[in-house]
């Protein structure tokens, strides 16, 4: 069986987690803290707080923000769920808009006509790992008539005098835009370093922060530490030192600290990062090669002049299909013992927000992107002919398809 996403854990990742157990020291320690300003480096952002998932790295981080009931917030239809409810959880409002003809990423001509008084943030999702349209986005948010329709609803907002821009990196680790790496491409971003992600620790994640000048990171860094330790101002660290064991709450906070012991696998995993970018790099230029012979085979865009994916996912699309015919396909291929999946069911599909009066008839281009796509296995330990046989399980399945139609 070829599996869809299995994580690299090699004995290099298990001595290290082993000499993190062994340390005597667990939770957030100094592994968290290293990991914490490797990232930093690595991305070039002004700071970097690590905690236990993308979405409550994002839930404390809207907190924060004071993004609240009546507050609008903008993301892509098609995303996963957590994109969304973040959103809900914060009290305001998803405003879901669609997505490129190009690619799978937020359409900024959507954006534009989407913004209100009640706009706060904007999510920007790098889905499949290609970042989004970063220059535009930016660009749009700093155009006079779009900063005076802005209406700050505290401090934090006044102080920045703009809606917000987030980078939902969860897929884009290691993506670049303009030679720069994603976590620096706009205010905030936040990565997810889940099992199935090019850098795992298990379960985990880390909002970057590129706030522009005049606001105090080292302050961000000491808030959000706090704010995701329940509100304490000391962690268990900071407790250990001789005398040091009286704490204050400062606020109701959140628990979603990292550990040292997934700290120890991220910080293997981040040492090989580029290992790892170019054998998924090689994967998707032998899909490419592969497919490009067939006409029913849509490649996905994942380098341009100015941008270059991560490689984390390659979403093929087989033209002219309906969805049940998609589906049909990916049970052929799961027949021959390959694994595949969908990326994603877009958010009006799902019985949550349909029932929160989404309706997919607003989003033609998600539609169009979604109903056909199949995600097909990347990882680092897939060998070349392990690429073949998927391809060879893609071209049955399309074919058995073709000949039921005919």
């Amino acid at each position: 069986m070829i599996p869809f996403s299995p994580p690299r854990i090699d004995q290099k990742v298990i001595d290290e987690v082993t000499a993190a157990l062994q340390s005597g020291w667990i939770t957030t320690g100094p592994r968290t803290k290293l990991f914490e300003k490797k990232i930093t480096e690595y991305c070039g952002c002004k700071t970097t707080v690590a905690v236990n998932s993308w979405t409550m790295g994002m839930q404390v981080f809207l907190n924060w923000w004071g993004i609240k009931e009546g507050d609008e917030v903008i993301l892509p239809a098609y995303t996963y769920c957590a994109s969304a409810n973040v959103i809900v959880h914060s009290g305001a409002k998803p405003v879901m808009v669609d997505i490129n003809a190009d690619d799978f990423n937020i359409s900024v001509v959507a954006i534009r006509k989407a913004i209100t008084p009640r706009t706060k943030a904007i999510i920007a999702v790098d889905l499949a790992g290609f970042p989004c349209d970063y220059d535009k986005i930016n660009a749009l948010v700093q155009e006079p008539a779009i900063k005076k329709l802005f209406q700050a609803g505290n401090d934090l907002q006044n102080q920045l005098g703009r809606i917000l821009v987030i980078s939902d990196a969860a897929h884009s680790f290691g993506a670049t835009m303009n030679g720069k790496q994603t976590g620096s491409l706009t205010d905030v971003t936040t990565f997810s370093f889940h099992a199935v992600k090019n850098l795992t620790t298990a379960e985990g994640g880390a909002v970057c922060f590129n706030l522009p000048e005049g606001f105090d990171h080292d302050e961000i860094y000491k808030t959000f530490c706090t704010m995701i330790l329940h509100g304490q101002n000391k962690d268990a660290l900071a407790k250990t030192q001789k005398g040091n064991w009286r704490y204050d709450v400062e606020e109701p906070g959140f628990k979603c600290n990292m550990t040292d012991l997934q700290a120890a696998i991220g910080l293997v995993e981040l040492d090989r990062y580029q290992e790892n970018l170019d054998r998924r790099k090689a994967i998707f230029n032998q899909y490419d090669e592969a497919f490009k012979k067939h006409a029913w085979a849509i490649t996905p865009l994942h380098t341009t002049d100015h941008k270059i994916s991560c490689y984390h996912l390659y979403q093929l699309r087989i033209a002219d299909i309906t969805e049940a015919q998609r589906d049909s396909i990916m049970q052929v291929i799961f027949d021959q013992d390959v694994s595949v999946n969908v990326h994603f069911l877009p958010l009006p599909t799902l019985t949550a927000y349909k029932k929160r009066g989404y309706k997919m008839d607003d989003y033609p281009e998600t539609w169009n992107k979604y109903h056909n796509e199949i995600s097909l296995p990347v990882y680092f330990n897939l060998t070349d002919e392990q690429v073949k046989i998927v391809v060879a399980a893609v071209e049955k399945g399309v074919n058995k398809i073709k000949e039921l139609r005919n």
